[in-house]
């Protein structure tokens, strides 16, 4: 079997290593892989590697006119056709594309759609979803048609077959998680959060963390972000510096993974939104325990896996008073803020907010005397941990609302949840079990021909709910 695997780069990342991931996997199940990217790699991926240009990002600011697109897209699809018959001397058996729907690139779609005119066997994995609050990276027009489609948690394959897809032409694909190591003999110091410092990772709640933990330990981030969430990122190395916080900053670019892992007491997770939710897994295989915050629509999936979580809330609740300063209205500030912000999103995609899920947001934020810290913006969450580093009290009361705070500092290592994890990651996430679905998905696209499409308004609907507004975890700029 010949199996194109599409994606506009190979840059270090998520979507990458699972690129790679199904590559190697493909290649020890005696199918050929070829890689199609749309920029040379930062290393050799070890693989039959193809550049077509017109597969690359979109240049800031690019904007293409309706000709310049079709004939880009003419170029794309062309380019495709011809890295596998370089190849192969032939068209590939499937050619599976990496997120396609997020545009980043204005061509691909088009280009697909025309790949998919003339017979070519199409599966579209999706990691994310513009529907999903980011108006940022969602096009104009309708998706390919008549294709299969992929997804990597439940919430998405429910939402995609009520938006019009079929259970033949549909498939759940879970990530293939790989194990990490931790260094061993090191002194164990360390809240660890393994991330790049993104906006949607809820940066501010990893340093109101930072309050609670024992005094000698200190919560840890590995990498910095990239320049489009740099301005809140400087806010929380500033406001870090100025309140001295027992948090640490890019360790990630001065020390290996194990030898932080080694030195962590646990892993930690702040994240208010994930695709698949890798934070939520790979710390047990190295043989530490997780805190933070629970996603439930990630973590759903991995517990009916067999993955068990002691150590996470659905919601680190605050004071509402907590927000602003004497004489203002925090609750009514909060709401203005986040009305705004639901209009905001809905014109970002070109509609207007629905009467509907403003009674919604309002009704939710109505006669509240605490709020959940991960729903708030950059500049509420800064008040929240000012008043909490000034005033015992508050971080008493803070701890009195959200009793896994009150035993942050009395946990004790549960040695035997962690070595339960490990080995059901490890069978139900491991290669072998994801090569076998991978391959099996692949068998039904040789077989079964499907003809569906997907309502664009009906995912709108069902993605943009007003009770999963969190303020840091948006994107519409």
């Amino acid at each position: 079997m010949r199996i194109a695997l599409v994606h506009y780069h190979l840059r270090r990342g998520g979507v990458t290593s699972v690129l790679l991931n199904q590559a190697r996997a493909l290649v020890k199940a005696g199918a050929e892989p070829l890689i199609i990217t749309g920029e040379s790699p930062p290393a050799d991926s070890g693989f039959p590697l193809a550049l077509v240009p017109e597969l690359a990002y979109n240049r800031p600011g690019l904007a293409f006119q309706t000709a310049e697109t079709a004939n880009g897209a003419a170029r794309l699809a062309e380019g495709i056709l011809r890295a596998a018959e370089t190849r192969w001397g032939r068209a590939a058996d499937i050619v599976h594309v990496h997120n396609p729907l997020i545009q980043k690139n204005s061509l691909l779609i088009p280009a697909l759609k025309l790949l998919g005119g003339r017979g070519v066997r199409l599966f579209l994995q999706n990691h994310d979803l513009a529907e999903d609050f980011r108006p940022d990276v969602y096009g104009g027009g309708e998706y390919p048609e008549n294709c299969h489609y992929g997804v990597i948690n439940s919430r998405d394959y429910e939402y995609l077959q009520k938006a019009g897809l079929e259970a033949r032409g549909l498939h759940l694909i879970p990530n293939e998680v790989s194990c990490l190591r931790a260094s061993p003999g090191l002194e164990r110091t360390r809240y660890l959060y393994p991330v790049r410092a993104i906006r949607r990772k809820n940066i501010g709640e990893a340093l109101l963390l930072s309050l609670f933990i024992p005094k000698g330990r200190t919560v840890a981030l590995t990498l910095p972000p990239s320049e489009k969430d740099a301005a809140p990122y400087r806010r929380w190395l500033a406001l870090a510096a100025e309140l001295g916080l027992p948090v640490e900053f890019e360790l990630g670019l001065r020390y290996s993974l194990p030898d932080l892992l080694g030195g962590s007491e646990s892993a930690l997770s702040t994240s208010v939104k994930e695709g698949f939710g890798f934070s939520f897994l790979e710390p047990w295989t190295a043989g530490r325990p997780l805190f933070g915050r629970r996603i439930e629509y990630v973590c759903a999936d991995f517990e009916r896996a067999g993955v068990r979580f002691d150590g996470l809330y659905s919601s680190l609740e605050v004071p509402l008073e907590y927000l602003c300063g004497a004489g203002a209205d925090p609750g009514r500030a909060l709401a203005f803020k986040m009305g705004n912000a639901l209009r905001r999103i809905y014109q970002s995609f070109g509609l207007e907010a629905p009467e509907e899920a403003e009674r919604v947001l309002a009704g939710d934020l109505a006669d509240r005397e605490t709020v959940d810290f991960g729903r708030l913006d950059e500049e509420f969450q800064e008040a929240v941990i000012r008043v909490c580093r000034a005033d015992a009290c508050a971080r008493r009361r803070i701890a009195g609302l959200n009793p896994l705070l009150e035993t942050l500092g009395d946990r004790k290592e549960d040695t035997g949840l962690i070595e339960a994890n490990r080995r059901v990651i490890a069978e139900q996430y491991g290669g072998e079990r994801i090569a076998g679905l991978l391959l099996n998905i692949y068998q039904s696209l040789m077989e079964r021909p499907v003809v569906q499409r997907i309502s664009k308004p009906a995912l709108l609907a069902l993605y943009l709910d007003p009770l999963r507004l969190y303020l840091a975890g948006i994107s519409d700029g």
